[in-house]
């Protein structure tokens, strides 16, 4: 019997669960500390990660925070948004890099969104 639509959001709950869950481990992060600096409840944030919840994009925006990953990557995982070319790793390897502050990570993003909407007017103009 092939999967039902309902089969593959549940995979891709379970998915997403499991790769926060994984994220906060590698951060040495419990679920309580992670609730906290996310701002959602500790049962919530359980619930996500086994699966059992469909988090709202603001809800992984928070977590994304408090994992210090971009919201993008998690976006991606829910089905919220479709990958790009590269952009969410990039992302997430510059909010990942211990050497440099929060503040510079948001600037590095800020500055790289900036040329490609650039780019991307520049396209178009071209078109």
């Amino acid at each position: 019997m092939a999967p039902t639509p309902a089969d593959a959001v549940e995979a891709r709950l379970r998915e997403l669960g499991e790769f926060i869950r994984d994220q906060r481990h590698r951060d040495r992060l419990s679920l309580r500390k992670l609730s906290e600096l996310a701002g959602i409840s500790n049962p919530y944030l359980s619930q996500i990660e086994r699966g059992l919840r469909k988090p709202s994009a603001e809800i992984l925006q928070a977590i994304a925070k408090g994992l210090r990953i971009s919201a993008e990557s998690l976006y991606v995982r829910a089905g919220i948004l479709d990958e790009r070319d590269g952009e969410a790793d990039l992302v997430d390897r510059i909010m990942r890099d211990p050497s440099i502050t929060e503040r510079q990570k948001q600037t590095l993003v800020e500055v790289y969104r900036s040329f490609q909407r650039e780019r991307e007017r520049e396209t178009e103009s071209a078109s």
